[in-house]
C-alpha cells in the first residue's frame, strides 16, 4: 500500500507502473533528483494535486 509519507522515488522504484499516474497528476518526478527525498504528500501539494485521489489511483494501479 502506498501512503502519503512514502518517498516518491521509492514508490516509482518499487512500482514502476505508478509513473504514468504521477505524470497524469502533474508530478513528472521520474528524472527529478528531489523525488528520492520528497514525500508523496508534499509532491502532491507542490503540484496542486489532490492527495486522496492521487493515493487512490496509485494504489489502484499497484493492485492490478
Amino acid at each position: 500500500m502506498i501512503t502519503r509519507d512514502m518517498k516518491i522515488g521509492e514508490v516509482m522504484a518499487r512500482h514502476p507502473q505508478t509513473i504514468p499516474v504521477f505524470n497524469a497528476f502533474g508530478l513528472d518526478c521520474r528524472e527529478c533528483q528531489i523525488a528520492e527525498y520528497e514525500e508523496v504528500e508534499h509532491g502532491a501539494s507542490v503540484h496542486g494535486a489532490d492527495i486522496e485521489t492521487l493515493l487512490e489511483e496509485l494504489n489502484k494501479v499497484i493492485s492490478e
